[in-house]
């Protein structure tokens, strides 16, 4: 299946899988080698984010870990207006992605520093965000936070039909692996994830480095790399396009195998 999303009038292909790399401008995420926060760190992180072979940066100012403190709108925009421009100035190329659940924060690093994509972890419980993202025209990213298949089709469903009619066409759907879902939830979703790919639209994966990987192998989240490039791969064959990732070599190369594999298969050959 050939997916793009329009990113500022650039078309983003989809293909073959791509990599997002993870950039927390935060103090408490949960895995503390993500988290950088000042401007030698920030730029560095860029950087290797870029040479790795990563397609989009996903810059937070707010953790998200189940359990987490949610931090106050106005933090949330300090870290990101610092983050933002040292990443504009540093790899203006890039394509930047803006992890956060408020509109606000939203419109803010759209109007203030050209963000390329909205990436909404709270299922749009921010009213005001559908019509943000398409008022601003920026592609969106809408995570299910349901814990059972079917309840994450039918909450991507009514996403998809709502930003339809506001004119909203990019979208790219995330099952949300890690919300709202045990550790047997996350695997069965895993187990039918290719139901998603009927609604042919980009699907994002978020497993790196989670729960449901160091609790099933009785690991921390420093041990727990194999184990997240493994989900990444059984992911990438049910039909995920974008990995959301900490560590990007790695994901590059998992990327890298799988499409010489489908793209070496008998009826890919001339």
């Amino acid at each position: 299946m050939q997916l793009t999303i329009n990113v500022r009038g650039r078309l983003l292909q989809l293909d073959h899988p791509i990599v997002m790399g993870v950039l927390n401008c935060t103090p408490d995420s949960f895995y503390a080698e993500s988290r950088v926060q000042d401007e030698e760190s920030i730029a560095r992180r860029a950087h290797q984010i870029v040479d790795e072979g990563g397609k989009i940066i996903d810059v937070g100012g707010c953790s998200t870990r189940p359990g987490s403190e949610s931090c106050d709108e106005q933090t949330e925009m300090q870290r990101l207006r610092q983050a933002l421009k040292i990443v504009r100035r540093e790899v203006p190329d890039a394509v930047v992605s803006v992890d956060t659940f408020r509109a606000s924060v939203a419109r803010m690093a759209i109007e203030e520093f050209d963000a390329d994509i909205i990436n909404d972890v709270s299922e749009g419980a921010d009213q005001e965000m559908f019509s943000t993202v398409a008022t601003l025209h920026r592609p969106y990213i809408f995570q299910s936070v349901q814990p059972t298949m079917e309840g994450i089709v039918m909450s991507m469903a009514a996403a998809v039909e709502k930003l339809h009619d506001l004119g909203q066409n990019d979208i790219i759907l995330d099952p949300g692996f890690g919300f709202g879902k045990d550790v047997d939830q996350n695997y069965a979703v895993l187990n039918c994830l290719e139901r998603l790919q009927a609604f042919k639209m980009p699907i994002l994966i978020g497993v790196s480095r989670k729960r449901m990987i160091r609790e099933l192998l009785g690991i921390t989240t420093e041990e727990s790399l194999n184990g997240t490039t493994i989900v990444n791969t059984l992911a990438l064959v049910k039909g995920a396009n974008i990995l959301r990732v900490h560590d990007v070599k790695a994901a590059v190369e998992a990327c890298r195998i799988y499409t010489k594999m489908v793209t070496s298969a008998p009826n890919n050959k001339q």
